[in-house]
């Protein structure tokens, strides 16, 4: 089986970082922020402008992108798939919307950071837009994702394990199955 995997949201708990560092954030830069877990926007799940977010990522993006740790046993649930399956990290950090002092190095820090947390895989993809495409090109049977419009895109023609998170909890429907945990990833795929 080809197991696509998504990394913000999935390979890392996304939400929780925006939430600890993005109030963080506001508290030492006296913004006023009210924070809204089930919203999937950084902006809207802090509530400040886009001005804000980008500051935001732009001292925090360094160590997100290569500090931050991955969910518990993801590295060695993924170990485990591997053996029988195919591994696909599929994952929207490409280059498009960095500054001049990321743009360029976003890749080589994704596949640092991957390497670093022993993330074993077979094909590492960065797409642009809508991921159903790369989906479909590579021949994906069961994709691992948490963004609520890719849940959506994706399920319409391959399964989906929605990795549960406070902004994708209304998220459900044909070829969506909730996943709480990369051990559960494992019991479901096992049971696929």
């Amino acid at each position: 089986m080809r197991i696509g995997i998504d990394l913000d949201g999935v390979l890392t708990d996304l939400g929780r970082f925006v939430a600890d560092y993005g109030t963080k954030f506001c508290y030492e830069n006296n913004i006023e922020c009210t924070l809204k877990e089930d919203e999937y926007d950084e902006g809207k799940a802090l509530g400040i402008s886009y001005e804000y977010v980008e500051k935001f990522w732009n001292k925090y993006l360094p160590y997100y992108a290569m500090e931050y740790n991955t969910r518990e046993f993801a590295s060695e649930v993924i170990s485990q798939l591997k053996k029988q399956n195919e591994i696909y990290i599929i994952t929207a950090r490409n280059e498009e919307g960095f500054t001049k002092e990321f743009y360029g190095h976003m890749q080589v820090m994704v596949k640092k950071w991957l390497k670093d947390r022993k993330i074993e895989y077979d094909k590492l993809i960065f797409t642009e837009g809508s991921k159903l495409p790369y989906c479909v090109d590579n021949k994906i049977d069961v994709m691992i994702e948490d963004s609520p419009r890719n849940i959506i895109e994706i399920s319409s023609t391959i399964p989906v394990l929605c990795f549960d998170n406070p902004y994708n909890k209304t998220i459900e429907g044909k070829n969506i199955t909730r996943v709480y945990s990369w051990y559960d990833i494992l019991n479901k795929i096992e049971k696929m």
